[in-house]
């Protein structure tokens, strides 16, 4: 058998020696049985659909008129077919999921026709944000499927998508979607620029993403909206954000964004606007309960016992008449049992972890109570933070609310209320100064919007949403008619 890289150029043989080591790289020579002509495909059985290349490429490369590399686009009915001169694209497209045609007497040109493999699962029921009312569907780690999804929502020709590949050796691909006639042109620019910065070798996640474009790395607040629902990454679009989707990844980026923005729910949109205005509320309350209960409680029996009233204080003497331990480590102790709690629960399998997080609660509670460690009134407030803490519809700022209890317990351990409000003051400095793809991360609050209230602490129904978010700073500010929607369409009688 004649060697099939006899008249091939060095840089062939070499990658062909290289792959050859691994199990899943296919060379094979042929003949075409019309003109005689010899030509060899290359590719990696583990990206490529073997059924492609029995049924809709061999058949009508082997019987066709097959005289030179330009006639396979006339005799191979498929419709991914690029050809090149350069040999250094061979190994771009094998691992791909591209199959590489040689000819045999044609050391210059290649053919690379598209067979990859499709793997991956269905799209299904959004595990993290589910909602009760409105869509069920979610995204998947196919970036094609995640891009049929966006793309079916908003089927106009103004929305853009642009994609690049990512990592030096995962080489992963990113897709950035944005709407031309109406995002600003700078956020685009913004996000165009730090993704083609990046330098790192493998890029697994959107979580990456997140971390290497963030305009402060060291912060505990994430400043991109993750979600895996794909009807909330199609609203912030057509809003004016800019959509980040990564290949293999369930979640999907918008930015830029606020804080106000991750205590609310989608399904928001889905209810009456005073009913998902109190539950935006409810959610608030419950942060702030979350963060600042546990802290005030040790604050208040180290310094300000005589804030206490009366009716209570006997309770609380009672509950810590046996407790050996200060208030802090007392606080200290439950709020670490909870917090392993939560990571035993989420790392065991679905239910045995139920299993841990119920039982081992409850154990562990009652056992600490009975056994002097921990006061019964400071078991109920801890069990309320945490259940508080779960109210936060995003799962990355549930983990921000989870950290900032400690440094809120330390200061005011040391100082007080002065503490907790020196703390305060230190957060609320380090909000203001943190930003979102260059946009004020605080707004509305600060600088103070009084136009993008109406979808922030509350939501005002959809007549008075008129107008794109002002921190955005869209090509188009107005969404819709402002006198028209608000204009009645019964008909008189």
């Amino acid at each position: 058998m004649r060697n099939p890289f006899s008249k091939k150029n060095q840089e062939i043989e070499d990658l062909s020696k290289l792959l050859k080591k691994s199990k899943d790289f296919k060379h094979v020579t042929y003949l075409n049985n019309q003109t005689e002509i010899s030509f060899s495909l290359m590719f990696m059985s583990t990206m490529v659909e073997e059924r492609t290349i029995h049924e809709s490429l061999l058949p009508f490369l082997l019987e066709g008129q097959f005289k030179q590399i330009e006639d396979v686009k006339k005799i191979v009915p498929l419709e991914d077919i690029e050809f090149s001169d350069n040999p250094l694209d061979i190994e771009k497209k094998l691992f791909s999921g591209y199959v590489v045609l040689m000819l045999e007497n044609d050391s210059k040109h290649f053919c690379f026709l598209g067979a990859q493999k499709k793997v991956g699962r269905s799209v299904g029921v959004p595990e993290v944000e589910f909602s009760v009312i409105g869509p069920k569907e979610s995204f998947v780690e196919s970036i094609e499927q995640n891009l049929n999804l966006v793309r079916k929502r908003i089927p106009i020709k103004d929305l853009i998508i642009e994609e690049f590949t990512i990592g030096s050796l995962s080489k992963t691909k990113v897709a950035v979607l944005y709407l031309g006639n109406v995002t600003n042109t700078e956020n685009v620019n913004t996000i165009r620029q730090r993704l083609q910065e990046i330098e790192f070798d493998e890029i697994t996640d959107s979580s990456f993403i997140i971390q290497l474009i963030s305009d402060n790395q060291n912060s505990p607040f994430p400043q991109l909206l993750d979600t895996e629902r794909p009807d909330r990454v199609s609203a912030g679009i057509i809003e004016g954000k800019v959509a980040i989707i990564v290949d293999g990844s369930p979640h999907a980026l918008t930015g830029p964004t606020t804080l106000v923005e991750f205590f609310s729910s989608f399904e928001d949109y889905f209810l009456n606007w005073t009913i998902s205005s109190f539950f935006r509320l409810v959610r608030l309350f419950a942060v702030t309960f979350s963060i600042l209960v546990t802290p005030i409680y040790v604050a208040t029996l180290s310094y300000h016992y005589e804030l206490i009233p009366r009716d209570l204080l006997s309770a609380l003497v009672a509950s810590r008449m046996a407790i050996p331990f200060p208030p802090i480590l007392e606080a200290l102790f439950l709020e670490l049992t909870i917090e392993l709690l939560r990571e035993a629960g989420a790392r065991l399998p679905t239910k045995v972890g139920q299993t841990i997080g119920i039982v081992g609660g409850i154990v562990i509670g009652t056992a600490s109570v009975e056994a002097g460690l921990t006061s019964n009134v400071l078991l109920i407030i801890i069990a309320l933070a945490a259940l508080a803490s779960f109210t936060t519809p995003v799962y990355r700022m549930g983990n921000t609310i989870r950290l900032l209890r400690f440094p809120f317990l330390f200061f005011a351990e040391l100082w007080g209320f002065l503490g907790i409000l020196l703390s305060f003051c230190i957060l609320l400095i380090h909000l203001i100064r943190l930003t979102s793809l260059g946009r004020p991360y605080l707004e509305p609050l600060y600088p103070p919007r009084i136009v993008d209230f109406k979808d922030a602490l509350i939501r005002l129904s959809f007549k008075n949403q008129t107008k794109r978010p002002l921190f955005l700073d869209s090509k188009q500010p107005k969404r819709t008619n402002e006198k028209k929607t608000k204009e009645k369409k019964d008909i008189d009688e």
